[in-house]
């Protein structure tokens, strides 16, 4: 975790890459498409990726509500 948003992105896109989708179950196999599909996303610019941290405040602000 203490390595560059950058860093972890690629790393993460390794690990789901390495995943040989033969030796995975069906719900294994959809899992990796959509990983593979939300990195697709925030690649194009479809979506715009926020700090994790920015993310658990918003969700933390909206359970207290």
């Amino acid at each position: 975790m203490t390595l560059p948003a950058e860093s972890r992105a690629r790393l993460a896109d390794l690990l789901v890459e390495s995943l040989d989708a033969q030796e995975l179950g069906h719900i294994d196999r959809l899992w990796v498409a959509e990983a593979k599909r939300r990195r697709d996303d925030v690649r194009s610019g479809r979506v715009e990726a926020i700090p994790g941290d920015e993310a658990l405040q918003k969700v933390r602000d909206a359970i207290r509500r």
